[in-house]
């Protein structure tokens, strides 16, 4: 983009810093914007008139940046602006890009249809060679459907008018740069860089838009003192030809924490005369990750994490950053605080962000932002899920900052008999994400939510504010014993006993007037319909207390349904597999022996409990509960 524009449209950097040619057109700045309250506007003809108001691009319409800071729920959103494509692009193809639109975008220019795509995390990209040529103008219209409900990959956009706990104002349409770019007919995408430490080498896969006899690809590797290698290969052989650079001893030099050194890589290709038909920069670090038992190892080396966890909001800009140097100020304030990395925490970041990383050798964890797929009984991610990941990990593969992938956080549920949703998503998010890239480390589902046994790394997650009681429980780790998700008194296993899991609940009371004596310091037992006096389960009694602390029991954790507690707070009441809800008592000398014997087996067999427990220091009086049933494993199989 020509740098006497780059003063007059917000965000005027390039957007893709790994993948840069000579020729792009920043199209931010001001789009005409309109409102779709109930996604009728393709029937009212919002397609093909002009809208009722502007809006600053890249900026969310709930943002202040965007000049709108509408923060009510919109089902759909359009877009609307004419650019003429430069006549100097005269004999190439014309791609407009878009860094991210939330959530699903449907592109038209000059009434045509060009582009669809959906995910509110992940770039797309439009050929306009069939409906627009250079010199000639486009009009581009854009319509983002964000809907309230149903799943979909939210991370941590409220699903409320307003923001509550850890979730935030919404962030709907475009908010990252949208540019156009010229390329020819056979040009080069996305490259894909792995460094390899121990040959003192990178690949290059190079993928192209085509295969054309007699052409080839051409990658130079370069740092401050000139080229450092070089290597070619042919183009025509290959669907995706890959180069390998070895580098000379003496010009190797490491990617490091808290010193980013990358070199710069040129990549050309070349017709069958040898003349340069289309060429990128790019650069990469030369580093390597590993696992030696607990350890991380960054080029051989154990390194300890202190990471903090960036979320990626901006009290005006929402989810997308003012300006560069604020990207750049997040993690200079980091590292200024001790900190050496970041989990880039339920939102795919700006590859600018990265770049920034990149630069300055700060580690980070990419993760994906899956929230949003709990329906209120159990999670439904879909299968989008998979494809925006994997768009995510192919944009994102060779920056060196990346150490490790998450594609899922805190996805907890009931391990059960059936395979669910989630198990088969998990897994597929798993697999797909080592496929992609072996190189690094994958999480299966971050905190108290395995579900995948050979998951590279088992985390936990801990809450404790109060620094003195979080040192104690942390105190193992310089003694091989980190800090573990527990379940009352008992570890939550490892994914290996997937089927004696326990998972631990955070939850936030809501608000109401709490009863004396029907606190949630006590102990309940959920046992029949006739234990219960006045809706309240009693406690339980000496012997069945007595049975919970038995040798020979594991805790396991089964279906539950909310439901809330007088004062206010939520507990879990449990039911075993497959059970329905409580439906009206039988009457009648049938139903009476019929009550008797579900009473002695779910007396032989199960004794529920629910401990609901205040949390100190939490303003609203935070409840943290913990579910467990007790089942003796001599009696019948642990599965369910």
């Amino acid at each position: 983009m020509p740098s006497s524009a780059a003063h007059d449209i917000p965000r005027p950097e390039h957007p893709r810093p790994q993948l840069v040619r000579a020729d792009w057109l920043n199209l931010n700045g001001q789009w005409q914007f309109e409102i779709d309250a109930a996604d009728s506007g393709l029937e009212r003809g919002l397609r093909e008139r002009e809208l009722a108001a502007t809006i600053t691009v890249p900026f969310a319409p709930e943002s202040e940046l965007s000049g709108l800071g509408h923060t009510d729920f919109m089902e759909a959103v359009w877009y609307r602006r004419t650019v003429t494509i430069p006549p100097a692009w005269a004999g190439r193809r014309t791609l407009l890009h878009f860094g991210a639109v939330d959530h699903d975008a449907t592109v038209w220019v000059n009434g045509v249809e060009v582009a669809r795509h959906r995910g509110g995390f992940s770039p797309f990209t439009a050929d306009l060679s069939d409906v627009a040529r250079p010199g000639e103008d486009a009009t581009i219209v854009v319509r983002a459907r964000d809907p309230r409900h149903g799943p979909q990959a939210r991370g941590k956009q409220s699903t409320r008018y307003g923001n509550y706990e850890c979730l935030y104002t919404r962030t709907t349409g475009i908010w990252q740069t949208v540019w156009l770019e010229p390329v020819p007919d056979v040009h080069l995408r996305r490259p894909r860089i792995t460094p390899e430490v121990a040959a003192s080498a990178f690949t290059v896969v190079t993928p192209l838009s085509a295969n054309r006899p007699g052409t080839s690809v051409r990658v130079t590797v370069s740092d401050g003192n000139g080229p450092v290698a070089t290597a070619t290969a042919r183009a025509d052989v290959d669907l995706t030809p890959s180069l390998r650079l070895q580098l000379p001893e003496d010009r190797v030099r490491l990617w490091e924490p808290g010193e980013g050194f990358l070199y710069d890589v040129r990549i050309e290709l070349l017709d069958a005369g040898g003349a340069v038909t289309d060429a990128v920069d790019s650069y990469a670090g030369l580093r390597s990750i590993a696992i030696d038992g607990k350890r991380v190892l960054i080029n051989g080396r154990p390194v300890f994490q202190r990471l903090v966890l960036d979320q990626g909001y901006y009290p005006d800009g929402l989810m997308t950053a003012p300006t560069d140097a604020a990207l750049l100020r997040d993690i200079e304030l980091a590292m200024a605080a001790g900190f050496n990395g970041a989990r880039l925490h339920q939102k795919v970041f700006e590859e600018r962000f990265l770049h920034h990383a990149d630069r300055l050798g700060y580690l980070v964890w990419g993760e994906f932002g899956d929230w949003g797929a709990f329906d209120g009984r159990e999670q439904q991610p879909t299968a989008s899920f998979v494809t925006q990941w994997l768009e995510v990990l192919e944009r994102d593969h060779s920056h060196p900052s990346i150490i490790g992938w998450c594609p899922l956080n805190e996805t907890s549920q009931v391990i059960g008999d059936q395979v669910t949703q989630l198990d088969d998503v998990t897994r597929g998010m798993f697999l797909a994400t080592k496929l992609a890239d072996p190189t690094r480390p994958v999480i299966d589902a971050s905190g108290y939510s395995h579900r995948v046994p050979e998951t590279d790394i088992y985390d936990s997650h801990n809450y404790e504010q109060e620094p003195a009681a979080f040192a104690g429980q942390v105190r193992g780790l310089d003694r091989d014993r980190p800090y573990v998700n527990t379940a009352g008194d008992r570890p939550v296993p490892r994914p290996a006993v997937l089927r004696q899991r326990v998972r631990r609940h955070l939850v936030e009371p809501r608000a109401g007037r709490h009863r004396p004596g029907r606190g949630p310091r006590r102990l309940l037992g959920l046992r029949s319909a006739r234990a219960r006096r006045g809706g309240v389960p009693r406690p339980l009694r000496r012997a069945d207390r007595c049975a919970a602390g038995r040798p020979g029991h594991v805790r396991l954790l089964l279906h539950a349904a909310h439901r809330r507690l007088p004062g206010g707070e939520r507990h879990l009441p449990l039911r075993p597999h497959g059970q329905a809800r409580r439906r009206a008592r039988p009457r009648g000398p049938v139903a009476a022996g019929r009550r008797r014997t579900l009473t002695r087996r779910r007396r032989r067999r199960l004794v529920p409990m629910v401990a609901v427990q205040r949390r100190r220091g939490h303003r609203g009086a935070l409840a943290e509960p913990f579910l467990s049933v007790l089942s003796d494993h001599h009696a019948e199989p642990l599965t369910w």
